[in-house]
């Protein structure tokens, strides 16, 4: 094996997860958000109205998650991840032809049996098996673009929008062509599931056996006893609780927009901090990933320390703009802390070996969790001094995920005994 032809096909497996992330995974999640006045306004029905086709999408994916991770684990990647890709390419075109908002739903039914996959399922498998080192900081690297993929496709998006009263049709046309163009080559020409179906090594694995590192790549515990162990209870407590403390970010321009009356240019600052915690999760990820790949609980602490510091700032200090604005962006580091950690605990926990089956498992509770949390968010903010409870409640489920991460950590050694 050459070692130049192995670097460079273990790199082009990289870059497929950012087009995995990039694209279907921001398109259809990331920018879902700027559909729903213009399409609300066609149709002449709430947004609400709208906005259920998304519910629809994540109580879909919710359930299609562990389907996903069998039939990761069973066939072949191409096969499992151009379906999906179709599926999600498809689904968003056809909303373009739609005549009724109730067709929107089985849109979204159809795009969250494609999307899981793609989204949450398909980088961490496919890092985990390609790489030896510096997994963490890979697996950052691919998730980020879910942010900057939907800073690019967003303002693409409006652009589209505002071409006439239906431009929303040709937001949706353009996404899901977008979506098939760009995604199918990736998953027909480039993904394998292995490094040794071209002849190769995970990049990396002359470094770990010169260092006699265990093999995470091969060896773990099989999901059935995974889900019998109470490290399994711990990180599906870790990733709802803090899937549930991300939700925090989509209520940080109505905290803005709080103080037009006492302080008036804060209320100015609505997209801005929006804008800063994007910006903190896109590079968070990046970050949390190099922490991650050195320390998991340094990783840990990272993330989580950020989050606390970030809305101790925005809660104590709301009318200094740039500390505001400060604290937003640290926030964050929290805002990644999920789409990051959770992948890399439950690999340093249970291993590889049936590492998509038990993540799928464990990332259904971070998503039933997101369908619910901006209602329990939102009944917080309504509350007088709504937004300090918020804020004081987003740090104790912060320093709970914490615990639990630590926890799950600490049950390494038992579990050993467990590993195939």
């Amino acid at each position: 094996m050459k070692k130049p032809k192995q670097s460079k096909y273990a790199f082009l497996i990289v870059l497929s997860g950012i087009i995995f992330t990039g694209v279907p995974g921001a398109m259809i999640y990331s920018c879902a958000g700027i559909f729903f006045s213009p399409v609300s306004e066609y149709f002449h029905v709430s947004k609400a109205a709208v906005a259920g086709y998304f519910s629809a999408l994540n109580i879909t994916m919710m359930v299609a998650l562990p389907i996903a991770g069998k039939l990761m684990s069973k066939f072949d990647l191409r096969i499992v991840l151009t379906c999906c890709a179709l599926l999600s390419g498809m689904g968003c075109l056809s909303i373009s032809f739609m005549s009724a908002v109730w067709q929107f739903y089985i849109a979204g039914v159809v795009m969250g049996i494609g999307l899981p996959a793609l989204l949450y399922l398909a980088v961490p498998a496919m890092i985990n098996a390609w790489f030896k080192v510096k997994v963490g900081f890979l697996t950052g690297l691919c998730m980020a673009f879910t942010g900057i993929g939907g800073v690019i496709f967003n303002q693409l998006g409006t652009v589209l929008i505002r071409t006439g009263h239906d431009g929303w049709r040709r937001g949706y046309l353009v996404f899901g062509l977008i979506i098939l163009v760009v995604t199918l080559p990736f998953t027909i020409f480039i993904v394998r599931s292995d490094p040794s179906e071209k002849g190769l090594a995970p990049y990396g694995s002359e470094r770990t056996e010169a260092d006699n590192e265990p093999d995470l790549q091969t060896k773990g515990v099989m999901a059935p006893r995974a889900m019998r162990t109470s490290a399994f209870i711990a990180l599906a407590g870790f990733c709802g609780i803090i899937t549930m403390n991300q939700t925090v970010y989509q209520f940080l321009p109505s905290y803005a927009h709080s103080f037009q009356n006492s302080a008036p240019q804060i209320a100015t600052l609505t997209g801005l901090i929006a804008s800063c915690c994007m910006a903190g999760q896109a590079i968070g990820k990046v970050f949390l990933g190099a922490a991650n790949d050195r320390s998991i609980i340094g990783g840990m602490g990272m993330g989580i320390g950020c989050g606390i510091l970030g809305v101790a700032l925005m809660a104590l200090m709301p009318t200094i703009a740039p500390v505001l604005l400060l604290g937003s962006f640290a926030f964050g580091f929290a805002y990644a802390f999920p789409s990051v950690q959770t992948p890399l605990l439950v690999r340093a926990v249970f291993g590889s070996k049936d590492y998509t089956n038990i993540y799928s498992r464990v990332q259904m509770v971070g998503v039933l969790a997101s369908a619910f949390a901006a209602l329990f968010w939102g009944t917080i903010v309504d509350m007088p001094h709504g937004y300090a409870i918020m804020f004081a409640l987003s740090a104790v489920c912060m320093i709970i995920t914490f615990v639990l991460g630590a926890w799950a950590l600490k049950q390494r050694p038992k579990l050993k005994a467990l590993m195939e």
